[in-house]
């Protein structure tokens, strides 16, 4: 089941939401360090919280929320970028998207393999598609207070297989968040030391994993071929959220790895 977007958004306006934004940005954008002018950013899940720092770098910059979770207008200044969406049909064009940052979707999607296949059908030949989920071993996938208690964590290995399955390459997978998740005290003042320890000392046990992946160019497309895109109606909900109506680069890594 999909979670509330006041529940996401509620998360990312709290002490330790915007700690964890902070974080994950900065996971992001080392695996990202730029984008170029002539590539579109497609965030899906509820990526806005790590999407503002590429608005005035890549030449286009889209949210997608899926329709059972609803979503709100982003950003604040400026047109509204966010469009709600069916996971399983895409509105957007084959091979229409370079990046795509996917946030609070694969732990909640009903069959993630099919939203992982979307992703594979809008992303160019060279598109490379980055995917945080909660990791299996981690403390935030069983602490429910925040978003990533919930939903399905993955393990990396299990990660990695469900990507190549869909026919992605994939990098070599990260963690993140090694502090506790709070709201007050220790835990917050020291997040940063503690990441650096964790990521050095003890990568398996960090509460998310990250990984970077690139389209498998040679894949065929799916039996059946892409359907059509869902048209969907939306009503007004409070506070302006809207609900249905009804690391290096993987090149690099792979040089590394030998």
């Amino acid at each position: 089941m999909w979670h509330d977007i006041i529940d996401l958004r509620n998360f990312y306006q709290s002490r330790g939401g915007r700690i964890a934004q902070r974080l994950l940005r900065r996971e992001v954008r080392r695996i990202w360090p730029r984008i170029g002018p002539a590539e579109t950013l497609l965030g899906l899940g509820y990526a806005t919280p790590f999407l503002r720092p590429f608005l005035g770098e890549a030449g286009r910059v889209i949210a997608a929320m899926p329709a059972p979770q609803g979503g709100h207008v982003w950003p604040h200044e400026g047109p509204n970028l966010v469009t709600l969406v069916e996971e399983a049909e895409l509105p957007y064009p084959d091979q229409s998207i370079d990046r795509l940052l996917m946030v609070h979707a694969l732990e909640f999607a009903p069959a993630a393999q099919t939203l992982l296949r979307e992703c594979w059908r809008v992303l160019r030949p060279s598109g490379r598609l980055v995917v945080v989920v909660p990791n299996r071993r981690g403390i935030w996938a069983r602490v429910d207070r925040t978003p990533f208690g919930h939903g399905h964590p993955f393990s990396t290995g299990q990660l990695t297989r469900l990507l190549r399955n869909a026919m992605f390459v994939t990098g070599a997978p990260e963690t993140a968040l090694f502090a506790p998740p709070a709201e007050r005290g220790l835990f917050l003042r020291l997040a940063g030391p503690i990441e650096h320890f964790g990521r050095r000392w003890l990568p398996a046990v960090g509460g998310v994993v990250v990984i970077e992946a690139q389209k498998q160019v040679y894949a065929a497309t799916p039996p059946g071929g892409r359907r059509a895109p869902a048209r969907l109606a939306v009503r007004s909900r409070a506070r302006g959220a809207w609900a249905p109506a009804r690391t290096a680069t993987l090149s690099d890594r792979r040089d590394r790895e030998g």
